[in-house]
């Protein structure tokens, strides 16, 4: 591999306090050629090494026995030019999906994701995109159905963006990067990047995940689009 091919490399942490958990993912993603784990980590060693490492990407179990996975998450999201963080678990409660996404991290996905798919998502996340496994998704759209959108003072922030910002968001919910949604609307990665910057200062939330969201809860999106985002 020359030095402009490992420049491409993902570099990636996987948090885990079950040691077959973290060697599987490794094993996976490892099979990739332009993803690299370059370490895993237990709960409680999980910010020194991603300190030390500084990956692009982490994998991160919300529910450790020795340390907290959303405390973990907000330690991370404050340290100087982050990771992207996406939450791993085996449960879809509610509050657990919910707390991680509003906390900073831009996805979710359970430990069942089929292993086919776990290289697409991190490449995914890297890119910008929105990543939450399909049975995430469904557990959101049931606990903010559409219909209550009328009554959701924050998903009224919508009606703020003009007609592209909307077909942006839309895009941004089903998880696209810039690069993806600028080639399905016919517009420069430039113009979308400004497009998207609009709609966070709009819509008053910093990540992609939380104005997809909003855009879910006031009714833009419908169950297929969220769940082909977790595809």
């Amino acid at each position: 591999m020359n030095e402009g091919e490992a420049e491409r490399v993902i570099r990636v942490v996987v948090v885990d306090d079950e040691a077959l958990v973290r060697s599987g993912f490794e094993l996976i993603l490892g099979a990739s050629e332009d993803i690299e784990v370059v370490a895993t980590a237990s709960g409680g060693d999980a910010v020194e090494t991603v300190r030390r490492e500084r990956p692009d990407v982490v994998l991160l179990d919300i529910r450790m026995p020795d340390v907290d996975g959303l405390s973990v998450l907000r330690e991370l999201r404050t340290m100087p030019d982050p990771p992207v963080v996406a939450m791993l678990t085996t449960f879809d409660a509610d509050e657990y999906i919910l707390t991680a996404l509003h906390s900073g991290a831009a996805g979710f996905l359970l430990k069942d994701t089929e292993p086919e798919q776990l290289a697409h998502l991190v490449r995914t996340l890297v890119a910008g995109g929105v990543v939450l496994s399909p049975k995430a998704s469904r557990t959101l759209l049931h606990r903010h159905p559409g219909t209550e959108a009328a009554v959701d003072e924050e998903a009224a922030r919508v009606r703020l963006l003009t007609a592209r910002e909307r077909d942006v968001l839309v895009l941004v919910a089903e998880g696209l990067s810039n690069a993806d949604i600028g080639a399905r609307i016919h517009l420069g990665a430039g113009t979308v990047k400004d497009h998207v910057s609009a709609i966070l200062t709009k819509l008053r939330v910093t990540s992609r995940v939380q104005a997809a969201l909003l855009a879910q809860r006031a009714g833009l999106l419908d169950e297929r689009t969220w769940s082909e985002a977790g595809r």
